[in-house]
């Protein structure tokens, strides 16, 4: 052979190798390409199978409703126990207290507390107050149900347990001459004010009046 043979065989020889692509080892391999591709996620550091898709996404808490405002709300009174004296028709709530001087004695001034209810011009002329009022004593003087629904309202004093109001000077309970006022011995709506201040009456519902005593 001669030596330009030799040359064109080695030629030959040298495209054929550079035309026969190289094997790619194992972590050689090419990723699939395309948008349908999956790509698996390496496995768990403890050697668990990988969770595909990430985690669970909590559901959405459910919206909670509004109130209507347009629903009815119950505000009545709610009925006396059997046998407190207090019959129909049952007084509304209780609107407010009413202190004034009752009596004015060289020793000592007579305070009166009335509780009253309303505004319900209908109640108040039911039970006798025909002059139009809305804001009205539970019942009228001398009715013999005006004790019981007036306890009914106001429940019992703090510092005597009677049923009325608590009696306090300028916030201070009537303990007796000492503190400048006292209870009534026979009547809790009723206090004695020997010195001057502001002198309140309050139900246990928190409802007060109040009235200044200046002697």
């Amino acid at each position: 052979m001669t030596r330009k043979a030799v040359l064109v065989a080695l030629l030959a020889v040298g495209v054929l190798a550079c035309a026969i692509p190289e094997d790619p080892g194992p972590s050689e391999q090419p990723l699939p390409q395309g948008p349908s591709a999956v790509v698996p996620a390496p496995p768990a550091a403890d050697g668990s199978a990988p969770v595909l898709g990430g985690p669970p996404t909590a559901p959405e808490p459910e919206p909670t409703p509004e109130a209507d405002p347009d629903a009815p709300s119950d505000t009545s009174t709610p009925p006396p126990p059997d046998g407190s004296g207090c019959g129909e028709p049952l007084p509304p709530g209780l609107l407010k207290i009413n202190v004034a001087v009752h009596l004015r004695g060289p020793n000592f001034w007579t305070l009166d507390a009335t509780p009253l209810v309303g505004p319900d011009p209908v109640y108040c002329a039911e039970i006798g107050f025909t002059d139009g009022r809305a804001n009205c004593p539970v019942r009228p003087e001398g009715h013999p149900e005006r004790t019981a629904c007036e306890a009914f309202l106001v429940g019992v004093a703090v510092d005597t347990g009677r049923p009325g109001p608590t009696w306090r000077r300028d916030g201070s309970l009537c303990t007796g001459p000492s503190s400048g006022c006292e209870n009534h011995p026979e009547n809790q709506y009723l206090v004695r004010a020997s010195g001057g201040g502001l002198y309140t009456a309050c139900a246990e519902n928190g409802v007060c009046g109040e009235q200044n005593v200046d002697r």
